[in-house]
């Protein structure tokens, strides 16, 4: 089984709370633009914020999604995010082709790179 050749990105960001997550979540699965949405509370982040390092306890998002939805998963989390802030995406090193498949179906099947 080749784990290498993984066309699935992972994009990452923080919420404040699980309510601000969960929608951002849905407003992604609704329209199949992530196939998946892991939530984590309880997170702490240590970040800079206008020349200070800040601390506050936060919601982790990772939406599972494929290559060609990239932009519109970011554009889709800039729009139901009340934050200033960067989203970051992940390429996947390698997955299983059952996930890469998974993932593609969920999402449209699309699977063209940005």
């Amino acid at each position: 089984m080749d784990r290498t050749d993984a066309t699935m990105i992972h994009v990452t960001t923080t919420c404040a709370d699980i309510g601000q997550a969960r929608q951002i979540a849905r407003a992604l699965l609704q329209p199949r633009l992530a196939a998946c949405v892991t939530i984590t509370p309880g997170v702490l982040s240590l970040f800079h914020w206008q020349g200070r390092i800040e601390e506050d306890s936060e919601v982790t998002l990772v939406a599972k999604t494929l290559p060609a939805h990239r932009a519109a998963v970011v554009a889709a989390i800039g729009q139901a995010h009340p934050y200033d802030l960067p989203v970051i995406t992940w390429e996947t090193v390698g997955t299983t082709p059952e996930a890469q498949a998974w993932c593609a179906a969920e999402t449209g099947g699309v699977q063209a790179s940005d």
